[in-house]
C-alpha cells in the first residue's frame, strides 16, 4: 500500500511539474510558430505536411471522449508543432458554473509536436496521424487561415456538441479545401448525442449519470454526419473514408496516409465502479418499502424522512432549473426536472408548518405525486440518468403511502 501511495504522489506531482512546464512553452512556442515561423511564398511546398492528430482517451475525466488537433509540419524550417484548440483552465473564476451554463472560453494554443506526443504517451493514450491530401494553394490558404484565428480568435465560446477542439480544427481545414468533400461511409442517422457520449463513458456510470441528468429531450433527437463529427474518433472515421471532389470533377482522398505516433496502453482507461447509480437507488426504494412497512406496523409517520427526500430532490432539483437558462442547446427542456423538483423545497416547509392539518397534507402529497407520475411519464420521449425511474418510484412510494394516511380527513 505504500508503494502505491507513493506512486500516486509522484504521479501527480509529475502531473503538475509538466503542465506548469508546458505553460511556459506554449507561451514561447505561440510567438514564434504561428506568428513568424513562415513565409509561405518562400517554403518549397513539398516541405510542408498537415495532418489530423486524434487522441484516444484516458483516465481523466475530461479527456473521456478523445482530442482532436492539426500537426503543421514545415521541413525546410524546421517548424514542427501542434495547433491546439482544447486549451482551458480550471483556475479561471467560476469554472464550473460558467461551464454548466454554456459560458466556457476554450483557446488556441500552440505546442511543440514532441511535447505534444509526450503528454500523450505519459497517460497512455494512442495518437493517430492523418496526413491530409493538400494542394500547395491549400496548404497556403489553411496557413493564412491559422495566422487569422490566431491573432484574431484564438478565444472562442466552446460548446461541447458543435464549437469543440474537434469542429473548430474540421472547419478551418475543410474551409481550406478548393472542392466538395464526399464521404464514402455510411452513418447511422438514427444515432443521438446521448448515444454517441453513451459510447464513450460506458466505463464511467456516474459520468455517464451527470451527462444524462443535465441533457434534456433534444440530446435525444437523431444526429446528421457532421453533427456527430464532435466525437474525435467519428472525424477521423469519416476524414479516413473521404475524397475531394474539384470544380473539374476529378477526384483525390481527403487523406494522403494515415500511421499511428504513439502507441496507447490498455490500462489507459480505468474498469467500471461496483457502486452504480442503479445500485444506490435499487438500495434506496428498498430502504423507503421498508420505511412504509414500518410506519404502517406502527401506525406513525416518520415525517422526517419526507422532509429529507422533498430536500434532496429540491436541492438537486435547483441545478436542472439552471439549466433552463443554460446556452447549451441540449439542456434547456429536461422532463426529469419533474422527478428532481425545485419546488420540492417549498412544499418540504409547507409540509413542516401544516404537519398537523391532514387536509393541507393530503393537497400536498397529491400535487407531489402528480408531478412524480408526470416525471415517470417523460421516460417516453427522453432517455433519463440511470436510476432516475427507480428514484421516481421510490418517492412515488412514500407519497402513496402518505395519501393513504390522510384519506380519513380528506
Amino acid at each position: 500500500m505504500k508503494n502505491i501511495a507513493y506512486f500516486c504522489i509522484v504521479k501527480k506531482l509529475n502531473i503538475f511539474l509538466y503542465r506548469l512546464l508546458l505553460t511556459f512553452i506554449l507561451l514561447d512556442i505561440s510567438k514564434i510558430a504561428i506568428g513568424n515561423t513562415t513565409n509561405y511564398a518562400e517554403t518549397p511546398a513539398d516541405s510542408i505536411r498537415v495532418s489530423l492528430l486524434t487522441c484516444s482517451p484516458h483516465d481523466e475525466i475530461y479527456s473521456l471522449y478523445g482530442h482532436t488537433a492539426i500537426r503543421y509540419e514545415d521541413k525546410a524550417s524546421k517548424t514542427d508543432i501542434v495547433v491546439n484548440y482544447g486549451m482551458f483552465s480550471f483556475k479561471k473564476p467560476f469554472f464550473v458554473a460558467r461551464f454548466v451554463l454554456g459560458l466556457t472560453d476554450y483557446e488556441m494554443g500552440i505546442q511543440d509536436f514532441n511535447d505534444f506526443c509526450y503528454e500523450y504517451q505519459y497517460f497512455g493514450s494512442q495518437v493517430t496521424q492523418q496526413e491530409i491530401n493538400l494542394t500547395p494553394e491549400e496548404k497556403g490558404q489553411l496557413l493564412k487561415a491559422l495566422q487569422d484565428n490566431y491573432a484574431n480568435a484564438r478565444i472562442y465560446r466552446y460548446n461541447y456538441f458543435y464549437n469543440n477542439c474537434t469542429t473548430k480544427a474540421r472547419d478551418i481545414i475543410l474551409k481550406s479545401i478548393n472542392g466538395k468533400i464526399e464521404y464514402k461511409n455510411a452513418i447511422d442517422k438514427s444515432v443521438s448525442f446521448r448515444d454517441l457520449i453513451h459510447g464513450c463513458n460506458a466505463n464511467y456510470s456516474w459520468a455517464s449519470f451527470g451527462n444524462d441528468l443535465l441533457l434534456g429531450f433534444k440530446a435525444d433527437m437523431q444526429t446528421t454526419r457532421e453533427e456527430q463529427q464532435f466525437l474525435p474518433d467519428n472525424l477521423m472515421r469519416d476524414f479516413g473514408q473521404a475524397k475531394i471532389v474539384s470544380a473539374d470533377g476529378s477526384a483525390r482522398p481527403l487523406v494522403k496516409n494515415t500511421e499511428i505516433i504513439v502507441k496507447g496502453n490498455d490500462y489507459a482507461i480505468a474498469g467500471k465502479t461496483k457502486v452504480t447509480p442503479q445500485f444506490v437507488f435499487i438500495t434506496l426504494l428498498l430502504l423507503i418499502a421498508a420505511i412504509v412497512v414500518a410506519e404502517f406496523k406502527t401506525k406513525k409517520r416518520f415525517l422526517w424522512v419526507d422532509i429529507s427526500l422533498l430536500l434532496a430532490s429540491g436541492l438537486a432539483g435547483l441545478i436542472l432549473f439552471v439549466m433552463l437558462f443554460s446556452e447549451h442547446p441540449t439542456t434547456s427542456t429536461n422532463l426529469q426536472i419533474f422527478i428532481l423538483c425545485p419546488l420540492n423545497l417549498y412544499w418540504a416547509i409547507y409540509i413542516i408548518k401544516n404537519k398537523r392539518n391532514e387536509r393541507k397534507l393530503r393537497k400536498a402529497w397529491t400535487f407531489l405525486s402528480i408531478m412524480l407520475c408526470i416525471g415517470l411519464s417523460g421516460r417516453l420521449i427522453q432517455v433519463y440518468a440511470e436510476g432516475m425511474p427507480l428514484l421516481a418510484l421510490s418517492l412515488l412510494l412514500k407519497n402513496c403511502c402518505n395519501l393513504y394516511a390522510t384519506r380519513k380527513n380528506d
